[in-house]
């Protein structure tokens, strides 16, 4: 039998270990919510066209005022994608679609940054409202001729590069663009249907048309006229009957119509629905529809379920279980040693945050009807567990890694500084007035100097397969920073900053 002074000794060293882990400073927690705040100004530095008064990245001016007006179409606004000048409808469609899930999902964890999310998801809204409606029957899906711009190394704010503009039809299909563009305006339709039910009502009709342009009349945008154009830099690899489910999966969220929700039964199985898949992105929105479409099964409100969609939810379970060490269906080999989730390709960080952002996504559809994750073998894995794994995710991101570094511009002590990025390269137009031309930019390209501007809240790349990461502009599959990867991050940090509070 223990003894008393033994047991008294026991106690004292828990309560030791307790009063270490929570005290101020030595519990290892980064701050959410700076990390939240940054992930949202990011997306003002990535602005083209007339930049509002308010725009937090004082480096950046105006650029694109006359996108489109060779077409006699107002096609300014919209975000450039990531580090050139180049407006690419399919990510930014995604991105916004993002965007918009990160308010609709989690906008409530966001605080005083909630005004400024839903600006970054007008913001693209705003351009692809234009990009569905200005010509009846057209989409315009891309600003800009890729080959030329890719050979010039200049400002946005410089661009005299031709800014060519690509379209979809009835003649000329792009399923998959026009489809993603529905979603997006979907989505952005449910982020503001409480705060501007009049814009949000004018997103939704704009959403039915472009569905209904990208469903009556099939066809890749990547294999057809547009193929030079769109490809190799957003080939839709996955073709496009995901995007079709994915659209009407978001259009019956944000109109409750009952059409949409015959479309999914319909078409499901066609569009994917019966196979498992492990990634989410720009490209293909497998999963991502799956777990939206899971949502409908696990309401708190019994009489708001959505029958006949239990084959989502088991899909979505195997997603969770490939991903949670441990956890029967378990895929090992897709993590770095330090813990990252790593898919083959560059730019690995857009897996790691849209993964991140389905797993919190579905542990809020779990809990909400008290459910757990089904597993072979009957094992299951609760929503804390994904919370978890997410959590560990954001972590390593932010700066627990085997690199010690953030790869979230600005935030913490050591981050990446010499970024595969035009605008933060090279000397903004406050500080150097006169044109920098497109050929001379390759000496900032080329150059090991720390980057001028600070492009605040974007997230790179990031590390490989070993977790190895070199800073260096050449390298633009590790520091080459792009919108999709920041979309879904809003809401996994709103997520992380809202419930540190509680």
């Amino acid at each position: 039998m223990e003894q008393p002074r033994s047991r008294l000794l026991s106690v004292c060293a828990v309560v030791l270990l307790l009063l270490l882990l929570l005290a101020p400073g030595l519990a290892a927690a980064f701050n959410y919510a700076d990390a939240l705040a940054k992930s949202i100004i990011y997306f003002e530095g990535q602005r083209s066209g007339k930049l509002p008064p308010g725009n937090r990245m004082p480096w950046r001016g105006d650029s694109g005022l006359t996108d489109g007006a060779q077409h006699n179409v107002d096609l300014v606004g919209g975000y450039y994608d990531a580090g050139d000048n180049m407006k690419f409808g399919l990510p930014m469609a995604f991105t916004t679609t993002m965007l918009a899930w990160s308010v609709a999902d989690f906008g409530k964890y966001m605080g005083a940054n909630l005004p400024h999310a839903r600006a970054a998801v007008r913001w693209g809204a705003d351009y692809l409202l234009k990009a569905a409606t200005s010509t009846p029957g057209t989409l315009y899906v891309q600003v800009g001729d890729p080959a030329q711009d890719h050979k010039c190394w200049e400002r946005p704010e410089d661009m005299d590069t031709p800014r060519a503009v690509y379209a979809v039809t009835s003649s000329n299909p792009g399923s998959d663009v026009a489809a993603e563009t529905a979603a997006a305006l979907a989505a952005s339709a449910v982020a503001f249907r409480r705060a501007d039910p009049g814009y949000a009502a004018r997103l939704l009709g704009a959403a039915v048309v472009a569905f209904e342009l990208a469903d009556r009349h099939r066809g890749s945008y990547s294999q057809g006229t547009l193929s030079a154009a769109v490809c190799p830099f957003y080939c839709s690899y996955s073709g496009y009957d995901d995007e079709l489910l994915w659209a009407a999966a978001w259009l019956h969220r944000a109109s409750g119509n009952a059409t949409f929700m015959a479309y999914v039964r319909a078409n499901g199985v066609q569009d994917g629905a019966g196979n498992d898949d492990y990634s989410f992105s720009w490209d293909d929105k497998r999963i991502g529809t799956k777990v939206l479409l899971a949502r409908g099964v696990l309401r708190r409100d019994r009489r708001r379920n959505v029958p006949g969609l239990q084959l989502y939810k088991a899909h979505s379970d195997s997603y969770v279980c490939s991903l949670v060490p441990g956890a029967a269906g378990f895929q090992a080999g897709q993590y770095t040693p330090g813990g990252l989730i790593y898919r083959e390709g560059g730019s690995n960080m857009q897996y790691v945050t849209t993964t991140t952002f389905l797993l919190l996504a579905y542990a809020k559809y779990l809990r909400s009807a008290g459910g757990n994750v089904a597993c072979g073998g009957g094992g299951e894995v609760a929503p804390a567990e994904l919370v978890a794994l997410a959590k560990r995710q954001v972590d390593y991101i932010l700066g627990k890694n085997p690199a010690g570094t953030s790869f979230m511009v600005g935030f913490g002590e050591r981050y990446p500084r010499r970024l595969h990025h035009r605008g933060a390269s090279l000397p903004s137009v406050r500080a150097h007035p006169a044109r920098i031309g497109c050929d001379q930019g390759f000496a900032y390209l080329h150059s090991a100097a720390p980057d001028a501007n600070l492009l605040v809240g974007a997230v790179v790349g990031g590390p490989d397969a070993r977790d190895g990461f070199v800073d260096d502009r050449d390298s633009y599959g590790q520091t080459e920073p792009a919108t999709y990867i920041n979309a879904p991050l809003v809401g996994v940090l709103a997520y992380f900053a809202g419930t540190a509070k509680l």
